[in-house]
């Protein structure tokens, strides 16, 4: 009897982790609709990322003054540098370059761009640490990129100008992110995930509020209470909770099964944009975005038994 109820709370316990990590996915996957939205009121991108980071940035404040109680210790100069570097690229950057993006791009075809990092990541690693990158993980990348290809011809022959430099700006961002990725892992190691996720996010948003304070007067912030609105539903719905929902996942059903269910997220954001966009939904988009799904589920699940 006792076997069972402890076998009934660890099913339990997965099952919350999955709707967990499937609530996260989703979460992410809509901010590019969010931002999309938002557009439609002709703000630009400056501004409605200041505004995202000012609304999310009093929780991560909160988040590194609680961390700092639990660990007395100061950051070394080398960790510093760490935060310093990574919450500008992976956070500032890749988020400046994403939005830059949006600008001319469709939502579902960014959250296919931006869904190659796991394959970025693979050849980061292997650049940097000398690592082979086996031939199933290759041709799984050679499939990602032809769904990538696939869809951004279709997008090319049905919206406007534009695309090429949206599509290259949003790859540049995923690139940012998978540069992110590599160099996170060691710092997470030495200062912890709470803590260097709430100072890399400070970094990132006093970056993107001194980029607004340099390029724009202080009245651009009297943006519409609908662009308002969206930015602070981008905050916590597209910034926070994924967040917090994402790491009870990760501790409930682990980093590997989190991270497949994520695959997810590019399928959820065609579905939102077809509804609250009006984007097309092609058999096209369809069949490319299966191949950049099957190549990604691919690589992850090398990575993940290589990690084993």
């Amino acid at each position: 009897m006792a076997n069972t109820t402890h076998t009934g709370l660890i099913n339990q316990d997965a099952l919350v982790g999955v709707v967990f990590a499937l609530l996260a996915a989703v979460g992410f996957s809509a901010k590019a609709i969010l931002v999309k939205l938002a557009y439609l009121d002709r703000v630009d991108a400056v501004t409605l990322l200041a505004l995202r980071m000012a609304f999310s940035v009093p929780f991560f404040i909160g988040v590194a003054l609680w961390v700092r109680r639990q660990h007395a210790e100061p950051l070394s100069r080398h960790d510093r540098f760490l935060v310093l570097v990574l919450g500008l690229v992976g956070y500032y950057l890749s988020s400046l370059l994403d939005f830059l993006g949006l600008q001319t791009l469709s939502a579902g075809l960014e959250r296919l761009i931006l869904f190659l990092y796991p394959t970025m990541t693979v050849i980061l690693s292997a650049l940097l640490y000398r690592r082979a990158i086996g031939g199933r993980v290759m041709a799984a990348m050679a499939v990602c990129y032809a769904g990538i290809a696939l869809v951004f011809v279709h997008d090319v022959g049905t919206m406007q100008g534009g695309i090429v430099l949206g599509a290259s700006l949003v790859f540049a961002s995923t690139l940012s992110y998978s540069v992110y990725l590599v160099g996170a892992g060691h710092a997470i190691a030495r200062i912890g995930a709470a803590r260097f996720t709430a100072y890399a996010m400070i970094v990132a948003t006093t970056a993107s509020l001194l980029q607004f304070a340099f390029t724009h007067p202080l009245q651009a912030l009297d943006v519409p209470a609908r662009v308002a609105g969206l930015a602070l539903a981008m905050a916590i719905f597209s910034t926070l909770l994924p967040v917090f929902l994402l790491s009870h996942a990760i501790r409930r059903i682990g980093s590997g099964n989190t991270s497949l269910i994520g695959s997810i997220g590019p399928v959820s954001t065609l579905l939102m944009a077809y509804v609250f966009l009006q984007e097309s939904l092609s058999p096209v988009q369809v069949a490319g975005s299966a191949l950049v799904l099957a190549g990604v589920l691919i690589v992850s699940l090398d990575s993940q038994r290589a990690g084993t």
